[in-house]
């Protein structure tokens, strides 16, 4: 395993100029006030990768790396980036010159250095950020006989979201086996929150609000509204399914109604939370990666915001009846997650006066994929197929939080051919047994939609009990 000892290096950057100040993001602000709420637990939000080096291309020493990480630093300023006290709200201050430590860790057999760097970039996201006078970014490199195998990589989501984060790890890359990322990044955080605060930016949150103030009138308060049994130890629980079945089945329902597969999920996910709940209005807030535009495709930094997804159901409807509905509802959802988080705030402080009952409906989806791709052409898997597949699908616990903000969390990544869906849940209103039982659900009623063998949505319904599953009346295979 792993030399008990531990050797550091210094990333150097320098770029031309002097230290700046801006105001925060609207997706900044966002996640700060999410951060002050979770505090001290809110190393929740921090990020991590494993970026594997020796697999392909030559090998690269401990200086080649470490002079790319520089470079990394110098072509995202958001990694040269750390928060200043001012008032109730930090600003940002973007900073030329600085060295990032790098942390060195020796694996005694290469067959290890897997396990090594998995738990190297546990350990770095593990505990909170200095927002003020750290940087955002954590970096170990794992080495064996003198070449670097591993990088492992913790990012303050401060920084950047999960779309950043993927940007970052392909530009590591390729500073590492090219030399060079491309063409230089010419738009950084700061000019992004000079542009929100422009007449264009607040025109655009104001409309964005307008489909907030229109649903928030109307939607249930909250998803999971009942406590069910005592919470467990940590309270918040995450369990994960990978799935080959699901990501195939998911590509035949997407490409079967025109519609992307990220769609797909969260419809998916929206419609078994509501009928979980007996409700036949389903409602999930999806975190929007707002890069819609060419100049903020590539841009790391924390853009994302929750948008909000609202679809009504009906019982004796199949799931595929409702995603042309779904579809046009997710595409209102990602127009709705840009907006300034206090005006947010004054709506919502404003809506709940009127109706007597906060709104909240602690139930978000997050599909963090760098590109959700389009589905492969072909003829549809069959059912025999997706059932045999689903024989492989895994369903393991994932950790857990003392707190978070929300109730139910999923988040969507790819594992190769296969889908990694988590869902992070409060214990006191979904038991680690009703999360279990909603993945497999997930799974079971996306490949009856690929296969023809649906229920009717009135059939889906009571997976938020306890020890309740499988969620449909009876499982597929």
């Amino acid at each position: 395993m792993a030399d008990d000892g531990v050797d550091s290096r210094q990333a150097v950057f320098a770029v031309s100029g002097e230290p700046v100040e801006a105001p925060l993001t609207w997706g900044q602000r966002a996640i700060w006030q999410a951060i002050r709420r979770t505090a001290p637990s809110d190393h929740y939000f921090n990020m991590t990768r494993v970026l594997p080096i020796a697999e392909r291309g030559p090998a690269v020493d401990v200086a080649h790396v470490t002079a790319a990480l520089g470079h990394l630093m110098e072509r995202h300023d958001a990694l040269r980036t750390r928060l200043l006290p001012a008032g109730d709200e930090p600003l940002q201050v973007r900073h030329p010159v600085g060295a990032l430590p790098v942390e060195i860790l020796e694996a005694a057999l290469i067959e290890d250095a897997d396990t090594v760097a998995a738990a190297l970039a546990e350990r770095l996201g593990a505990t909170r950020f200095d927002y003020f006078d750290a940087w955002p970014i954590r970096v170990g490199l794992v080495v064996h006989d003198g070449r670097v195998a591993y990088v492992a990589l913790a990012l303050c989501h401060l920084a950047t979201d999960g779309h950043g984060v993927e940007v970052l790890v392909r530009d590591l890359r390729l500073l590492i086996r090219r030399g060079s990322a491309g063409r230089p990044v010419t738009t950084g955080p700061l000019d992004v929150a000079r542009e929100q605060t422009s007449a264009t930016g607040l025109r655009r949150g104001e409309s964005a609000l307008a489909h907030w103030e229109t649903h928030y009138r109307r939607i249930p308060p909250t998803v999971f509204a009942e406590v069910v049994g005592e919470p467990a130890a940590p309270r918040f629980r995450t369990v994960r399914l990978t799935s080959t079945a699901l990501a195939r089945a998911a590509d035949a329902v997407a490409l079967a109604h025109r519609v992307s597969q990220s769609a797909v999920l969260l419809a998916g996910a929206a419609v078994l939370s509501a009928r979980a709940g007996g409700r036949d209005t389903a409602v999930i807030l999806p975190i929007v990666a707002n890069r819609f535009r060419a100049d903020s495709r590539d841009l790391v930094s924390t853009l994302s915001q929750e948008g909000l997804f609202v679809l009504d159901l009906d019982p004796a409807a199949h799931f595929t009846d409702l995603l042309p509905a779904a579809w046009q509802a997710a595409l209102r959802a990602y127009r709705s997650a840009d907006y300034d988080p206090d005006r947010w705030n004054a709506l919502m402080s404003r809506i709940a006066a009127e109706r007597g009952i906060a709104i909240r409906p602690f139930c978000c989806f997050n599909d963090m994929r760098l590109v959700d791709r389009p589905p492969a052409p072909g003829p549809a898997p069959t059912a025999a197929a997706l059932d045999a597949a689903r024989a492989d699908s895994r369903l393991e616990p994932a950790g857990g939080h003392e707190f978070i903000a929300c109730r139910y969390c999923m988040h969507v990544v790819a594992e190769g051919d296969a889908l990694a869906v988590g869902v992070t849940g409060d214990t006191a209103y979904l038991p680690v047994e009703a999360l279990e039982a909603h993945l497999v659900a997930l799974e079971d009623l996306v490949v009856r939609a690929a296969t023809g063998r649906e229920l009717p949505l009135g059939a889906l319904s009571g997976f938020a009990a306890t020890g309740a599953r499988p969620f449909a009346v009876e499982s597929v295979a």
